[in-house]
């Protein structure tokens, strides 16, 4: 009922005499037009079917469709797997009645929407970084290299996840997004280093042994103090730890190899191109095929 801006909520139930059993039911009139347009009432058992069956006490209503919920939890692997075998299971062995469908909705539609908008955020934030990285060097070749410290970086998280037992999951996906940032923080440390000693004469590999014997402090400095901060939640296990775990364990994975790779692959992938640049504009020069 509606009074004003207020509104009560009313059930209206025929009294005790008229409901007490199934004949009662059976008696209760039920009004209908006659062909003259008069109104006449006839028993409800002449235009229904009275019977006492075993069903459900309340009916759920979702987008003005009638739905019934079946909830499970998943315990020693992934929700993603988990109902990909149900999905399987039931398109093998069960025949919906025409006009039942079935949704997978909970916890696995916010995963499924979850990987949508990281779909769209990954590429949109390389991109981005990319183009910050570019106007930062005004080279396309320093700016690639810095980005080479990613791989190594997801390649820590993954063999992490690997060794702690966990799976793939949204919150491992926000973990390895945190490493981008730092992996690229680590590249462009090295890279203006490198560039710097290159602009004050030194060859490519003096100034790339310099730029990572000076700069391997600071990266490894930034690795362990989020190792170490990170590594509590990393090894939790009480409530809340299956949305923190991964993310922890991905960021302590990540940042323990991936500088540690940076500093061994990079500067020598950095050299290699750089040498392989002058040598070609050499023969530019000196007008030789390029």
């Amino acid at each position: 009922m509606l009074e004003d801006d207020r509104q009560f909520a009313l059930v209206v139930r025929l009294a005790a005499p008229y409901r007490s059993n199934i004949q009662a039911i059976g008696d209760i009139k039920v009004g209908y037009t006659t062909p003259s347009g008069a109104s006449a009432y006839i028993p409800l058992r002449e235009v229904a079917t009275i019977s006492l069956d075993t069903g459900a006490s309340y009916i759920y209503h979702e987008r003005n469709e009638r739905f019934i919920p079946v909830k499970f939890s998943v315990r020693g692997r992934d929700l993603g797997s988990t109902v990909e075998d149900a999905q399987a299971r039931i398109a093998r062995n069960v025949v919906l009645p025409s006009g039942y469908h079935i949704i997978w909705a909970g916890e696995f539609e916010d995963m499924q929407q979850a990987k949508h908008r990281l779909a769209i955020v990954l590429p949109i934030a390389i991109g981005l970084i990319l183009a910050l990285l570019f106007t930062l060097f005004n080279s396309l070749r320093d700016s690639l290299l810095t980005l080479a410290a990613i791989p190594f970086s997801i390649a820590g998280g993954i063999i992490a996840l690997y060794l702690s037992g966990l799976n793939m999951s949204v919150s491992a996906a926000i973990g390895f997004v945190s490493l981008f940032g730092v992996s690229v923080m680590n590249g462009i440390l090295v890279i203006t280093y490198f560039n710097h000693l290159v602009f004050e004469g030194k060859t490519p590999l003096e100034a790339m042994t310099l730029a990572a014997e000076q700069r391997m402090r600071p990266m490894l400095m930034t690795a362990l103090s989020a190792c170490i901060g990170l590594l509590p939640a990393a090894i939790s296990t009480g409530i809340g730890s299956q949305v923190q775990r991964p993310l922890a364990t991905v960021v302590v994975g990540g940042m323990l190899l991936g500088p540690i790779m940076l500093l061994i692959v990079a500067p020598a992938l950095q050299v290699i191109v750089v040498e392989w640049s002058n040598k070609r504009k050499q023969r530019r020069l000196s007008g030789g095929a390029p």
